[in-house]
């Protein structure tokens, strides 16, 4: 037990005298185990040390974490003693364990696969036990537990091998998942740093340093499921990171094309925007077609909603098929064949090609993905629940002005199509940015701003439970950062990397609302979405600063440098600047001190 981290081991021949224990003992985890115990230490460990639950238990052995499983786990020892020896006639551990549910606290009974873990009754019983302990290799199932069971063709196979031994290394050094996670960030900065150099050597470095910022990138969730040092923090770096990894190095991509003569900005702009469009249509989909099951276990499990549809029954009977899913994995470019192919490029070629090959990959996988979410959402036989109704409705990020037209609009709304929500927000998301690529820093821009944010309030209005009302969150991310990218193309290409600052400060808002609401704490904070304006008021503010900062007569041809260019880009980099340092401190502030729960990503997604 001292192996696994309990500093003090307290013997009980009862339940009466556990009973006497528990009343004194104050420790954050306890844990129970029968003296017969007879089992590999990782099954134990798997039980009683994983800090995401607040119970655990396995055959023999049972763990509760913080007061109100303490508390169960005294009533039910007490209830037990009560009963006598007759009233369990099995182990104490397991006799708790099946009492702590009827007190509120469910109980995690991890998988063991081919772990053993048992309390033998007899010699024979017991030998058998011991001779099935030493049958397995304990480290090779406990490496193997360290890779995530589901992930993309690149990292199983050209990554996953052997960054498992390199999480064990670090295990034994006493290295924490976020110091590994860390690590990868300064090393995907300095990929960045690297490319920006403009070099051929600069470029070959920045492609191996990539890599290596992915290798690391799996490390620390290997690490985490080698040790079990899940935290919330943990979970919320590795997300974040990952993203502010790959938008840095697109712009290391682009400072190294400007070196060189070739401004790419609007190349590094448009892959930004597209991720995101990529994620919101992911995560929205994911949001739309699972329900929260609120459970003591964890807030933030979801559970499949049981999408029967023709197409979901496809993907499955496809799934049954080898080569299918490995096929299916690599043509939707998840995190590893992206980062590799970017990596390969940087090396080999020039940033416009690796920024326009990227783009071109990721919009035929964002084609293809979504297609298929489409067809199984059409498809679909059950109906949205009203949690993912909420979460929609959350993720669309609609701000103050939508929040005080909704309720005026509503009568409108209700009388509406079933498929108005959708079309609705990809006219809203086509129609600004082409109004302000053709009539930016006039007052006519202005108008066809307000008209976005009439036709978002009236898509909030509705209740999002539609069979594709779960598009419009990606639309409105897409109209939103599109605003920002035609706006600078319109006025000033000078100020695109203020453009991209902008765009990823509120992409790193939307990313963050998306980690909360899969990790079971609800929304942001209301008054950090009115503070920030909303996505409406976002494009409005923008839309409007270009026709003040211009005077509303903005010269020249498209792209044109004129009079305001200085002010429009001081105005994207202040913008830039009070949304980051809102967002990210609020952020900080909910995830490092606040009472969060974040959801570990097992299931492989695409990222």
């Amino acid at each position: 037990m001292a192996a696994l981290g309990f500093d003090r081991v307290l013997h009980a021949r009862d339940a009466a005298e556990l009973a006497e224990l528990l009343t004194a003992e104050r420790a954050e985890r306890i844990a129970v185990l029968d003296a017969a115990f007879v089992g590999h230490r990782h099954a134990l460990r798997l039980a009683l040390v994983d800090p995401r639950f607040p119970a655990g238990a396995v055959p023999g052995a049972v763990a509760v974490a913080g007061a109100p499983a303490r508390e169960a786990l005294l009533a039910a020892a007490l209830d037990l003693a009560a009963d006598g020896p007759a009233g369990h006639g099995r182990p104490l551990p397991d006799a708790l364990a099946d009492a702590l549910p009827r007190s509120g606290v469910a109980v995690q009974r991890p998988e063991l696969g081919t772990l053993v873990a048992t309390v033998p009754g007899t010699e024979a019983e017991q030998a058998a036990a011991r001779a099935a302990v030493a049958a397995v290799d304990e480290e090779a199932v406990r490496l193997r537990r360290a890779v995530k069971g589901r992930d993309g063709f690149f990292t199983t196979f050209c990554v996953s091998p052997y960054s498992r031994y390199l999480a064990r290394w670090c295990a034994r050094r006493g290295l924490t998942p976020n110091q590994v996670t860390t690590a990868s960030l300064v090393t995907a900065l300095a990929a960045a740093a690297s490319a920006a150099t403009a070099t051929r050597l600069g470029f070959v470095g920045a492609g191996l340093l990539l890599l290596f910022s992915f290798v690391l990138d799996c490390t620390d969730g290997q690490l985490a499921r080698y040790s079990l040092q899940y935290s919330t923090v943990g979970a919320w770096l590795d997300a974040t990171f990952d993203r502010a990894k790959e938008y840095s190095f697109y712009a290391g991509l682009a400072i190294a094309a400007g070196r060189s003569g070739d401004h790419v900005w609007a190349l590094a702009l448009a892959a930004m925007v597209l991720m995101t469009f990529r994620h919101s249509v992911d995560f929205a989909f994911m949001a739309a077609d699972q329900e929260t099951a609120r459970n003591p276990v964890t807030a933030g499990t979801k559970t499949q909603t049981g999408n029967t549809s023709p197409t979901a029954q496809l993907s499955n009977r496809l799934d049954r098929l080898g080569w299918t899913v490995w096929a299916r994995r690599i043509v939707v470019l998840p995190i590893g064949e992206r980062w590799a192919l970017i990596a390969l490029l940087t090396a080999v070629t020039t940033p416009r090609t690796t920024l326009t090959v990227l783009l071109v990959g990721c919009a035929l996988a964002c084609c293809y993905t979504t297609a298929g979410r489409v067809l199984r959402s059409v498809n679909r036989r059950r109906p949205r629940t009203d949690q993912a109704a909420r979460e929609v409705a959350i993720l669309a990020d609609g701000g103050p002005l939508a929040e005080l037209l909704a309720p005026l609009l509503r009568p409108v709304a209700r009388r509406l199509p079933a498929l108005a929500v959708p079309v609705l927000a990809a006219l809203a998301a086509v129609g600004l940015p082409a109004a302000v690529y053709e009539l930016g820093g006039t007052w006519a821009s202005v108008g066809a701003a307000a008209g976005y944010v009439l036709l978002s309030s009236l898509v909030l209005a509705r209740r999002l439970n539609g069979a594709l009302d779960w598009l419009a969150p990606a639309f409105f991310r897409a109209g939103e950062y599109l605003t920002v990218l035609a706006l600078v193309l319109r006025l000033d290409t000078a100020a695109l990397p203020a453009a991209f600052g902008l765009v990823g400060a509120v992409a790193y808002h939307h990313y963050d609302t998306v980690y909360r609401l899969r990790g079971g704490t609800g929304a942001p904070a209301r008054w950090l979405v009115r503070a920030t304006g909303g996505q409406e008021g976002r494009a409005l503010l923008v839309t409007l600063c270009a026709v003040l900062v211009y005077g509303a007569a903005p010269t020249g041809a498209v792209g044109h440098e004129g009079p305001g260019a200085a002010a429009l880009q001081g105005v994207l980099v202040a913008l830039a600047a009070v949304l980051a340092l809102v967002v990210v401190a609020e952020s900080i502030h909910f995830w490092v001190f606040g009472d969060a729960t974040a959801e570990h990503d097992e299931s492989g997604d695409t990222a």
